[in-house]
């Protein structure tokens, strides 16, 4: 029988003794449990990138791999710990938005809150669930612990506008979801999206104005320093410059708007 496998998001760094904690934890429960990283370099309390990097990652996973992901700036609050099983995988954290866009891509079928105190740690601090809150219950899961044992089940989840893409006329308008480290500037809407539409040669997109852009299949089917639109590695349409900065170009950032224009 395969070990079950833990991969672990955080926006905790590699300098504090946070991710061992969890490591440390998942391992006390689950002994059995491979224990791997998907990254610990979120940016501070960003969601919208620690959603980014998550629904990247999650599909080259093995099937029912658990994802525990923790960038968490309302740990403490009112938010609740939920846990969502998909056709491939599952994933536990805070219900924030996080979890959202990996999720939603891979099919959700069932939703829970993560309440039993039974499979906690015994005291759960204010300011570290991903320690004492999702750490174990991630650990239980891999062990086999049926969802209801968890707590009640929802339909209800945290949907950012960052995970929604809205059709109007002859327009869908999304936003800037990610900025790589090439200055691609990598939008919400999906290449599954853009198959709904008769999309030819030629983009028509609204950054801060109006740009017509070759839709390629490479970076390098247009000239050096050229702006042009195509599916990234991922999935998602970015506008690029080849062999340069679009969002230096184009003084895009994570969060602004882009509308494209469907005819």
């Amino acid at each position: 029988m395969a070990r079950p496998v833990v991969a672990l998001l955080t926006d905790f760094g590699l300098r504090d003794s946070y991710v061992a904690e969890m490591k440390g934890v998942i391992l006390s429960v689950c002994s059995v449990a491979t224990i791997t990283d998907v990254s610990h370099q979120i940016e501070k309390f960003n969601i919208r990138m620690g959603a980014y990097v998550l629904a990247c990652a999650a599909p080259y996973f093995p099937k029912s791999t658990v994802f525990v992901a923790v960038v968490d700036p309302g740990v403490g609050t009112r938010r609740k710990a939920i846990l969502i099983q998909t056709k491939q995988a599952y994933f536990v954290g805070p219900d924030n938005g996080l979890l959202a866009l990996a999720a939603a891509n891979q099919g959700i079928e069932r939703v829970h809150e993560i309440s039993n105190k039974k499979l906690l740690l015994p005291e759960v601090s204010n300011t570290f669930h991903g320690r004492d809150v999702f750490a174990p219950a991630a650990a239980h899961l891999a062990n086999g612990t049926p969802l209801a044992d968890f707590g009640p089940e929802t339909r209800r989840i945290s949907t950012p506008s960052f995970a929604k893409v809205v059709k109007k006329r002859n327009m869908l308008t999304g936003e800037v979801l990610h900025v790589d480290g090439f200055g691609n500037i990598v939008t919400n809407i999906q290449k599954r999206e853009l198959d709904r539409i008769d999309i030819k040669e030629t983009l028509y997109i609204r950054l801060k104005s109006k740009l017509k852009l070759s839709f390629c299949r490479a970076y390098g089917e247009v000239g050096r320093q050229r702006p042009l639109a195509l599916i990234g590695s991922h999935g998602f349409l970015e506008v690029s410059v080849n062999e340069g900065n679009a969002a230096e170009v184009f003084k895009m950032r994570s969060g602004d708007k882009i509308t494209l224009y469907l005819s």
